[in-house]
C-alpha cells in the first residue's frame, strides 16, 4: 500500500506540475524515477494516464478521471494532517462534557472562560442531565468529561472512573424571614413545606438519607427539577428551600433569604470532574483537566 501511496503521490504532483522536471524537483528525486514512476502506475492500471509532447505532459480523458479521486484523496490527507497540528497546538479538538444544569451554571461555565481564553478554537458541546445519566454516557463513550457531585468511591471505581475534585459544597435550608416568622416556635423543617429537587437527582438522594438518619419527618412537598427554580420558590415564600449554600451567597448576603440553623448540619461534599482512567480521548479533554488542576 505504502508502494501504491507512492506512486499516487508522483502521478498526482506530475499533474498539478504539468511536466516530469518539476514534479522531480518538487518531490526531490531525479526525473527518471518519476517517468518510472508513471510507468509502473499506467501499467498497473492498465491504460495511458499521460500524453507526453515537448511542452511536457498532459493528463489522459482516463487520467483525469483517476486525477479527480486521486486530488480529493491527497487533500483529504492534508486537512487531517492539519487537524491533527492544530489539536497538537491546541487550536482545534473537541471536548464533550456531560453536567446538571445547575452545575454547568455555576462551575462549569466559570472554568470553561478561562480555558477557551487560552483555547479559543476548541469546540465545546455540553450535554445537561442529572449525575447518573451522566455516568452513563461516559461509560458509553458518548461524553469525554462528566462534572458530578460525588458519589460513592465504589461506582466510580467499577465504572473505571478517575475523579477531581473541585469545590467542596454545603447543602443548607434556606426561607425568607417572612416565612420563617409565619412559622413561629415550630421544628421548622418537619412542619415547612419543603422545596426539593426530584428523587431522579442524586442531591435530592443524598438529603433523603439525612433525613432518615436524622429521623426528620417530611410535611408537605414541591418537587422542582432545577437548583435555581428551588431558590426562586424560596425567594417568593413558597416553602423551605433545600439548596447549595456556595451558589446562594449573594441572597444570603442581602437577607433576601435565610439560613435555617439545624441541630446536625447535612456534611459538605465534595464535587467534581469525572472522566474515563488513563488517557483521555483526546488532547483537548486532557489538557481542560490540566487547566483544572492548575486553576
Amino acid at each position: 500500500m505504502e508502494n501504491k501511496l507512492s506512486l499516487y503521490r508522483i502521478f498526482y504532483t506530475t499533474a498539478e506540475e504539468g511536466n516530469i522536471s518539476g514534479a522531480a524537483k518538487k518531490l526531490f528525486i531525479s526525473q527518471p524515477a518519476v517517468s518510472k514512476a508513471i510507468a509502473r502506475l499506467e501499467q498497473n492500471v492498465g491504460m495511458p494516464l499521460f500524453l507526453r509532447s515537448s511542452k511536457g505532459v498532459e493528463l489522459t480523458q482516463e487520467g483525469k478521471l483517476l486525477y479527480s479521486y486521486v486530488k480529493t484523496a491527497f487533500e483529504n490527507l492534508k486537512e487531517g494532517e492539519e487537524k491533527l497540528q492544530n489539536m497538537l497546538e491546541f487550536d482545534g479538538g473537541q471536548i464533550r462534557f456531560g453536567a446538571s444544569t445547575t452545575l454547568c451554571k455555576y462551575v462549569l461555565l466559570p472554568y470553561l472562560q478561562g480555558f477557551m481564553q487560552l483555547h479559543p478554537k476548541v469546540q465545546i458541546s455540553i450535554e445537561c442531565q442529572n449525575t447518573y445519566e451522566t455516568l452513563r454516557l461516559l461509560r458509553e463513550k458518548k461524553i469525554d468529561i462528566g462534572l458530578i457531585g460525588m458519589t460513592d468511591e465504589q461506582t466510580l471505581a467499577e465504572d473505571h472512573l478517575t475523579f477531581t475534585g473541585v469545590k467542596e459544597i454545603e447543602d443548607i435550608f434556606v426561607a425568607t424571614k417572612d416565612y420563617i416568622k409565619a412559622m413561629g416556635t415550630r421544628e421548622i423543617i418537619s412542619h415547612s413545606t419543603l422545596l426539593l429537587l426530584n428523587k431522579e437527582n442524586i442531591t435530592r438522594q443524598y438529603i433523603d438519607h439525612y433525613f432518615f438518619e436524622n429521623h426528620v419527618k417530611i410535611n408537605q412537598v414541591i418537587e422542582a427539577t432545577s437548583l435555581d427554580l428551588l431558590i426562586e420558590f424560596a425567594k417568593i415564600g413558597l416553602g423551605l428551600g433545600c439548596v447549595i449554600k456556595e451558589f446562594v451567597l449573594q441572597e444570603l448576603a442581602s437577607k433576601q433569604l435565610i439560613q435555617i440553623p439545624l441541630k446536625n448540619p447535612i456534611p459538605k461534599r465534595q464535587i467534581g470532574f469525572v472522566c474515563a482512567q488513563g488517557s483521555l480521548p483526546s488532547l483537548a479533554a486532557s489538557a481542560f483537566i490540566d487547566h483544572i488542576k492548575h486553576a
